[in-house]
């Protein structure tokens, strides 16, 4: 959700407090706007990110919601070059998911079986459709686990530069998607 974070996937980087330099999109041409939006489902926490340790955010499309996002105005080839770098994947003119993307993605499209190789239709907005990845599983499926501070800190600044939450609202929200106790468990 945070600009600087999208930055970095576009045009190269490593995030504060990441572990990972991203190499950045074939168009690292920022967003031609970005607009606050709720979208049905929700997120969650689970296993080890190897990027910021602690819980790895993941979206649940079909779960009770809403989900607080930011809609980021990009073009097709930009949101798969991102979604490569999430699966570790170096960015590619000939990525299958263009095609699937341009072809008018409905519903869900298995990438391939890890995290983050899922994507999910997650409805419209000014006639134009919203994509988001995430895993194949939903969040009753797997054991959650509590982000590293420096990832909720990143989502925070997500929230606060898209909805203009306060620091209040931000840890309010994180205590409900998130487990406070340290301990991985079911939601």
């Amino acid at each position: 959700m945070a600009r600087e974070r999208l930055t970095c996937y576009l045009a190269g980087g490593r995030p504060p407090g990441a572990r990972r330099h991203y190499a950045g999109a074939r168009d690292s041409s920022p967003p031609r706007e970005d607009r606050a939006v709720h979208l049905p489902g929700r997120i969650w926490f689970s296993g080890e990110s190897s990027v910021w340790s602690g819980g790895t955010a993941f979206y649940d499309h079909d779960a009770v919601g809403p989900t607080p996002a930011r809609a980021y105005r990009i073009t097709a080839g930009q949101l798969v070059d991102v979604a490569a770098q999430e699966m570790h994947r170096t960015p590619a003119h000939d990525d299958p998911l263009e095609a699937v993307l341009l072809e008018g993605l409905h519903g869900r499209h298995a990438a391939g079986p890890g995290r983050y190789e899922t994507l999910v239709a997650v409805g419209r907005l000014d006639g134009l459709p919203m994509f988001t990845f995430t895993a194949p599983h939903g969040h009753t499926d797997v054991p959650h686990a509590p982000p590293s501070a420096a990832y909720a800190a990143m989502i925070g600044a997500g929230l606060r530069e898209a909805h203009g939450w306060s620091d209040a609202e931000v840890a309010t929200y994180l205590s409900r998607v998130a487990p406070r106790d340290g301990a991985a468990r079911r939601r």
